[in-house]
């Protein structure tokens, strides 16, 4: 089986297991537990923020972030196909009290010049405008990654209107291989970043929130609150820990194999896909001059022993990720070939 859903099913490596199973723990509710401890100075360091704390996941880190940047009545501006929209089942709404004001972007990106006219006027008819979040590297937009000069210019726009910058940065390793910036160059210009283990990094769960010293202890406060403290979390935190150790640089091979299934596919009846545009590990391509419906073709090549996503009305998602080998991609190739020609 050769499963392209998402990088979330990537399974421990036998190394990462035999660090799981030899971590030392303690209960992390006390502060006890030596290898979370570990892992958040870690992420700390190498995000350039004062501290930062395990959350069970990524929703989970976004949800606490924006709980800790905002106020209940608030408003948070964002590209309009961002996680927190699509994925986190309202919980801004439900559980931070705030109103999202989405903006259509391209490729995961808004601009200055988009978010400006979208920050509230001061007047008690609106919402204040207290958070700007962006998305990097940017799932629906096939993990587009953001330009580091806009997030500097947002980021000016931030501090000259009073808004705090939160960074869904879930991939954000996949960022850093792609483009060359760091993880930290890229996290400095955001109060709260945070990074997740069980996609690209493999893990089996687990995310991080970093920001500076105050913030995570108001993140700490909102975690208990939403039942988020745990106990012996130091077998997951070392499933963290040996990730980044291993699979940081091993993402730009995901990239490579995503890229050459994106090469192939443009060269098939039916397909349409601008292989370019495939910067990392998430693959989309529109289907609907084939004459197939993306579930047509996903239930064919589920037949063939490959799985993927049918992503909107005409478009499908292939995931890279470290278990997907070249072979893999090859026989993928392969399958499409077959399906498309019939």
């Amino acid at each position: 089986m050769i499963d392209l859903r998402s990088d979330t099913v990537t399974k421990p490596t036998d190394e990462m297991r035999k660090a799981i199973a030899t971590a030392p723990v303690g209960d992390d509710v006390f502060g006890e537990d030596p290898t979370v401890n570990k892992l958040q100075e870690k992420v700390a360091g190498l995000l350039g923020k004062e501290r930062a704390i395990y959350v069970s996941s990524g929703t989970m880190g976004n949800l606490l972030s924006v709980k800790a940047l905002t106020k209940p009545g608030d408003e948070v501006i964002l590209e309009a196909e961002s996680h927190i929209i699509h994925y986190e089942g309202a919980g801004t709404a439900m559980i931070c009290g705030v109103q999202l004001r989405p903006i259509a972007g391209k490729r995961g990106a808004i601009t200055p010049e988009q978010i400006l006219p979208a920050i509230r006027p001061d007047d008690h008819h609106y919402p204040r405008s207290a958070l700007i979040s962006l998305e990097n590297t940017h799932n629906r937009w096939g993990g587009a990654v953001l330009p580091l000069d806009l997030i500097r210019e947002i980021r000016a726009l931030a501090d000259e209107k009073g808004l705090k910058m939160h960074m869904d940065g879930a991939r954000l390793f996949n960022a850093q291989i792609a483009s060359g910036v760091s993880a930290r160059e890229y996290a400095k210009y955001f109060d709260t970043v945070t990074i997740c283990f069980s996609k690209g990094l493999g893990a089996p769960m687990g995310s991080m929130i970093a920001s500076d010293a105050e913030t995570i202890d108001t993140v700490h406060r909102f975690r208990k609150m939403v039942g988020g403290g745990q106990r012996q979390v130091g077998i997951v935190a070392a499933a963290a820990l040996y990730a980044l150790d291993h699979h940081v640089s091993r993402l730009a091979d995901d990239h490579k194999r995503a890229r050459r299934l994106a090469d192939a596919l443009a060269k098939m009846p039916g397909v349409s896909i601008h292989p370019e545009e495939v910067e990392t590990n998430i693959v989309i391509f529109d289907v609907s001059a084939s004459l197939m419906t993306p579930l047509d073709i996903v239930t064919k090549m589920g037949e063939r022993s490959i799985l993927m996503l049918p992503f909107g009305e005409t478009r499908i998602r292939c995931v890279i990720h470290l278990g997907v080998s070249e072979q893999d991609i090859s026989e993928t190739i392969s399958a499409f070939l077959e399906v498309f020609k019939k």
